[in-house]
């Protein structure tokens, strides 16, 4: 009795969550809930989440394991949230309870749409479960719109695609979500993708910012947008950017994206829309 109360507790409390957003519907199964865009609420179930399901490959990229999959809403990007560090060699993919409102999935679905709604750049989200594991335990899944044609920006620059023009579109397009305060937790190569080809020769492609996990609005700016700057930038030498000459990765793909979020985030300052780019 008291676990049934439990969990009707907790189905309320994510429901009420859910009816804060006009596009989400929240949908229970078993020990699952799922929160998801309304157009597919009548399709959508426990199965959706299983890669089996959509026999299908992973992906390749990123902490969690990742798979793209043909649903009767498009093509999507299905990601198992995983644990990184020692933690995972304790609880692997499975995250503390800490109520409906706080599950990993919830809230990077939540803050997609909220980032979707002030115009930035960012995949669509289409659905996301959290499943319970005894008590205090859940495992959790997202799914995503998929991007066509994407191009990673590590991809790209192992393929020798990515010159200063495309780091210039990479610099603007940080500074725009900066700018409304959209803080990235693991801003690195793999989750920046270009939309289309980033090569010289190419017309440009729009820039995304992928994997919200962990990511929220901010209201103070001070701080944590030179942190998130400083983290690309690791992850840059970590994917061996600077293998032609510390020098030469400076002036040719780190300088152009700096000097492009630097003048960016001025324009911003001075009464541009974020949404809207510099």
């Amino acid at each position: 009795m008291l676990e049934c109360r439990k969990n009707e507790d907790e189905t309320n409390a994510a429901r009420a969550a859910a009816q804060a957003m006009n596009e989400a519907i929240l949908k229970t199964i078993g020990a699952s809930a799922i929160l998801c865009d309304a157009s597919i609420a009548a399709q959508v179930g426990d199965d959706w989440f299983d890669p089996a399901y959509w026999r299908t490959a992973a992906v390749a990229g990123g902490r969690g394991a990742a798979w793209r999959v043909q649903t009767p809403a498009g093509e999507a990007v299905l990601r198992h949230f995983r644990r990184g560090g020692r933690i995972a060699r304790v609880l692997g993919d499975r995250y503390v309870w800490a109520g409906a409102d706080q599950a990993r999935p919830f809230v990077e679905f939540r803050l997609l749409q909220r980032l979707q709604a002030l115009g930035l750049p960012v995949p669509q989200p289409l659905a996301a479960r959290y499943r319970r594991e005894r008590l205090l335990f859940y495992r959790a899944d997202l799914l995503t719109r998929l991007i066509p044609d994407a191009t990673t920006l590590a991809e790209g620059l192992a393929q020798r695609r990515v010159d200063a023009a495309a780091m210039r579109r990479v610099g603007a397009t940080i500074a725009r979500f900066h700018a409304a305060g959209a803080y990235h937790a693991d801003l690195n190569a793999h989750n920046v993708l270009f939309a289309g080809d980033p090569s010289p020769d190419s017309a440009g492609s729009q820039v995304y910012l992928i994997d919200f996990d962990r990511g929220e609005l901010r209201v103070q700016h001070q701080g944590w947008p030179q942190e998130n700057l400083s983290r690309l930038h690791r992850s840059l030498h970590k994917i061996g950017a600077a293998a032609d000459g510390e020098a030469r990765f400076e002036r040719e793909l780190w300088q152009p994206l700096q000097d492009a979020y630097t003048d960016a985030r001025q324009q911003f300052d001075n009464g541009a829309p974020p949404a809207a780019g510099p």
